[in-house]
């Protein structure tokens, strides 16, 4: 007769006394510290500035915004850009329960936190930038640009024409009031909580089709077509979901909604220096508003600029010249009369002259390596490991928060590795 065998079997009835300290939840070198000291480092005011709740005041106690922060940075260095995730994280996952330290947190307060504080996320993001500056590793000598076509949060089914979207708006009218009527006839039917979900959803696809129409009408979409494109039958196309989204051309050759994110990033650091966010299918009209914002957040402009052919605009080459910025595009091909792009034309100027030279030169083509090498790396990093593989928000204004936050990110994280913070 054979014995039984002798198990450790769990036994989850017992009775545990466990002592925890959150400074032992991770190691003196884990990233969540090294985010958490850069944080205490900078000036949080514009965060701490909207608080209603005060001392010798009623009220709940607020968030402290260095915790959020902390949260939502640590999460996107992870490739975490889900509220609802970051909020579960931050009762099973070390490193988040060590950066609440027993505050209790909701996904409605993160997912708030990251797309109302625009301004200061903004003010955030230039501080970081004037400490590098200020510690001379950016030089901003020379700035590589690349936009990256982002997928929207809005489905291709959404887009219609201004037709349907009257339509869509007499329907999103009628089913609000009819919400309210039942409401008032019967303020027992359902919880509260359902009706005022409901009423919340009603108004906000009314206000999308309002938007969606208003954006019909400055675009000036059928006049603008019948009298460009007198052959073209079919009108511009708006979504109901997010009214800012255009349908564009991404990586994988389909065409779906999507937003335009730009990036600038100074070749010799490889820290991002100007984050844009627009809904235009292409890149020509977008190297002027970026050497702009370098300005306003450096004070300075890059000696020379760097972008890929879909940004060559003579008039944006031109004005860059008389600001002092040497622009390096390629040009394109005169397919037509054959023209030699890269040889001064008797009708050009003398900046656009200069311009073929440079770019004919070999100094010019060594130069332009670098574009590719930096701005098109960067992108890949921001879609893969920091959240902007797809959007969950919608319209221009939050996009480009998204696209700050990710940029913020990665700004921290290599300067965190390189030893500059």
């Amino acid at each position: 007769m054979s014995e039984e065998v002798r198990l450790r079997e769990p036994d989850r009835k017992q009775l545990i006394l466990q002592t925890m300290d959150y400074e032992t939840l991770i190691g003196a070198e884990h990233p969540a510290r090294a985010i958490w000291r850069v944080l205490e480092g900078l000036d949080l005011s514009r965060f701490y500035a909207p608080i209603k709740a005060r001392e010798n005041a009623p009220g709940r106690d607020a968030s402290d915004p260095r915790m959020l922060l902390a949260l939502w940075l640590y999460g996107l260095s992870a490739g975490v850009n889900s509220a609802r995730e970051i909020a579960r994280l931050s009762t099973e996952h070390a490193a988040y329960r060590w950066i609440c330290a027993g505050v209790s947190i909701n996904y409605h307060t993160l997912s708030d936190f990251r797309s109302r504080h625009g301004a200061a996320l903004d003010e955030l993001f230039t501080q970081v930038l004037g400490l590098l500056l200020d510690q001379h590793l950016i030089t901003l000598y020379r700035v590589a640009q690349d936009g990256t076509r982002v997928r929207a949060s809005a489905g291709a089914a959404s887009f219609r024409r201004k037709t349907r979207l009257k339509a869509c708006m007499r329907a999103a009218r009628a089913h609000l009031e009819r919400l309210n009527a039942e409401a008032a006839q019967d303020p027992t039917q359902g919880s509260a909580r359902q009706r005022a979900a409901e009423l919340r959803a009603a108004r906000e696809y009314e206000e999308r089709c309002q938007r969606a129409l208003a954006q019909a009408a400055k675009l000036g979409a059928h006049k603008a077509e019948a009298k460009n494109h007198p052959q073209r039958t079919t009108a511009t196309r708006l979504s109901t979901t997010d009214p800012e989204a255009r349908v564009m051309k991404l990586a994988d050759g389909g065409f779906r909604p999507a937003y335009n994110l730009q990036f600038a990033t100074d070749t010799a650091s490889r820290i991002i220096v100007g984050v844009g966010a627009c809904n235009a299918g292409t890149d020509s009209q977008q190297l002027a508003p970026m050497l702009d914002q370098i300005e306003r957040r450096t004070a300075a402009v890059p000696g020379q600029h760097l972008a890929d052919g879909g940004y060559l605009n003579f008039a944006a080459v031109e004005r860059a010249a008389a600001r002092g910025v040497k622009v390096f595009v390629p040009p394109r091909e005169n397919r037509t009369y054959h023209i030699d792009p890269l040889t001064p034309q008797p009708r050009d100027s003398a900046a656009i002259a200069e311009y073929r030279k440079r770019m004919g030169s070999a100094e010019g083509k060594r130069i332009y390596l670098e574009r590719a090498a930096t701005a098109e790396t960067v992108n890949a990093d921001l879609k893969t490991w920091r959240g902007l593989d797809r959007l969950l928000v919608r319209g221009i204004s939050k996009v480009l928060i998204v696209a700050t936050w990710s940029a913020l990110v990665y700004n921290l994280m290599r300067s965190i590795k390189m030893g500059w913070l």
